[in-house]
């Protein structure tokens, strides 16, 4: 099988479970060294045990990437374990759902401290290090950046400033050499979104594949994603087919968002 990524170092954030564990486990067979860093050091152990039994090369950090220096030790951990930075996958973040009467100012301090100021911090570190290297930065934002709901208030928020970000990042890039894009994804499988469902399953007396069909009306798109298709999108996105991809925000999201 081709390895096109083969010799390139990667750092992916909240890689120890679901969309960031998929797009570290792609990285990894397309033949990346990887660096999967999260807070959860038990589940980045076992993603990390995944990728070595398969043959590939993976690193872990235990960090809190809400924690101001946490970007530097993450960068600097990269450059002492492999000496170069080619691919930052931000993809750490989950924000609180919620009416906006009854979020209080903390719950948007963190969300924005981990989802936008982590991928900042981080980004800058390893900035000097992508620009040597001729790298890429993809941002993991999210639907919710393009059409914001009620019950999403400060997600929608965090994601669209990602998504202002990455067109200044591009502009960037343009005089750095670093290629920055964006990835919209929208409703997919992972363990928030089966919590929701088993709860709209127990509200409505429904089992969950029934559970899932109304999910999937109401929400007016065509289905539910999977974390391997971001984590492809993420591939071809940094790959030698991927240089076209530049200040791109790329909506994966079954056609969630309606508007132009």
């Amino acid at each position: 099988m081709p390895q096109p990524l083969q010799g390139k170092i990667s750092i992916v954030t909240g890689a120890s479970r679901g969309i960031g564990r998929s797009i570290a486990l792609r990285l990894a067979a397309a033949g990346s060294s990887v660096i999967l860093a999260a807070r959860d050091q038990a589940l980045l152990q076992a993603a990390a045990a995944e990728i070595r039994g398969a043959g590939g090369i993976a690193e872990i950090i235990a960090v809190d990437l809400r924690v101001p220096d946490s970007g530097q030790r993450v960068a600097e951990f990269a450059i002492e374990r492999f000496g170069r930075v080619d691919i930052l996958v931000n993809n750490a973040g989950a924000t609180k759902r919620g009416e906006f009467l009854e979020l209080t100012d903390d719950d948007f301090a963190d969300g924005f401290a981990l989802k936008y100021f982590g991928s900042v911090r981080l980004t800058r570190a390893c900035w000097p290090h992508l620009k040597a290297a001729s790298g890429s930065v993809v941002f993991i934002s999210g639907a919710g950046g393009r059409t914001p709901g009620a019950q999403f208030t400060i997600g929608g928020s965090v994601n669209v400033a990602l998504l202002s970000l990455t067109k200044a990042l591009a502009d960037l890039g343009l005089r750095d050499g670093v290629q920055v894009n964006a990835i919209n994804p929208g409703t997919i499988r992972t363990a928030r979104y089966t919590g929701r469902l088993n709860a709209l399953a127990k509200e409505r007396g429904l089992d969950p594949a029934a559970a899932e069909r109304e999910y999937v009306k109401n929400a007016e798109i065509t289905r539910i994603g999977e974390p391997e298709e971001i984590a492809a999108m993420v591939e071809l996105m940094v790959g030698p087919e991927g240089k076209m991809f530049h200040g791109a925000l790329i909506d994966m999201d079954a056609g969630s968002t309606k508007t132009i």
